[in-house]
């Protein structure tokens, strides 16, 4: 089967931590979008922050933000194909548990961002996703289609695995996944990688045999799985690498590229 679109996570696949592109990443996707390969990016961070990326590397193909909450093409008029929102009353009973967890909180609504301090975590966070941020208090805002919640503790990875899976028992009724060591994140239920991903298989009429899908976090087992050829990065966490087809290299060492060069370059498809 011949590789028709590859689906991307960003941060820990094809981006580094430090924020940079290894140039063969670069010179890699930009051979993809040549042969006429659709490549498009799957990420939880918000729409405005992928769509730099999107933009960086070249890409005019739709873009899945917020794991899968928001997906918008990438015409002028920014158009939404597919949304899904966290319902106000449930928004409010999650920043109520963030404020008994004592724990940082972003409120993205309408594609922006909202925190309630301006320390920091809220300038390391926005610094890396190179984005601008409103203070608000959360108690008071109005709060109208949120497209997500994210808690951040930099300094305790462990107790961001374990409110995780508090939040995911309190609140069984939405999507709850920890996306980086340090990130837990919050959406609708049907907001995942994969829901977004299926999304634009139906809009390029390409099946999911045809579809790449590679990732790092568990945030991308629903892309792994929305995928014909399941690829999961060398620094990928080992819940992803137990569902993926192949585990590629490390970021450092160009993994996305040495995937690539295997299944749609090169080798073909077969795992």
């Amino acid at each position: 089967m011949t590789i028709k679109m590859v689906a991307t996570d960003i941060d820990g696949t094809i981006l580094k931590y430090s924020g940079e592109f290894n140039p063969e990443v670069i010179e890699c996707i930009k051979d993809l979008d040549k042969r006429g390969i659709k490549v498009v990016i799957v990420t939880g961070r918000m729409h405005q922050s992928a769509k730099k990326i999107a933009d960086q590397l070249g890409l005019k193909n739709a873009v899945v933000s917020y794991q899968g909450a928001l997906v918008k093409d990438n015409t002028p008029k920014q158009n939404t194909l597919y949304e899904r929102y966290i319902p106000a009353q449930t928004a409010k009973k999650i920043i109520q548990w963030g404020h008994n967890e004592n724990i940082h909180m972003n409120l993205y609504m309408n594609d922006k961002l909202y925190v309630e301090k301006d320390d920091d975590t809220t300038r390391k966070y926005t610094a890396h996703q190179n984005i601008p941020f409103t203070v608000a208090n959360f108690d008071e805002i109005e709060l109208d289609k949120v497209n997500k919640l994210l808690f951040i503790d930099y300094a305790d990875a462990d107790r961001v695995t374990l409110l995780t899976k508090k939040l995911q028992k309190d609140f069984p009724e939405l999507f709850i996944v920890k996306s980086c060591e340090n990130f837990c994140e919050v959406c609708h239920k049907e907001a995942t990688k994969g829901d977004g991903l299926r999304c634009l298989q139906k809009l390029y009429g390409i099946p999911k045999e045809e579809t790449l899908t590679i990732g790092d976090h568990n945030n991308d087992i629903d892309l792994l799985l929305a995928g014909g050829v399941k690829v999961a990065m060398g620094n990928g966490t080992e819940d992803l690498k137990k569902i993926a087809d192949y585990v590629t290299d490390t970021i450092d060492n160009n993994g996305f590229v040495k995937a690539i060069e295997k299944f749609v370059l090169k080798e073909g498809t077969n795992v």
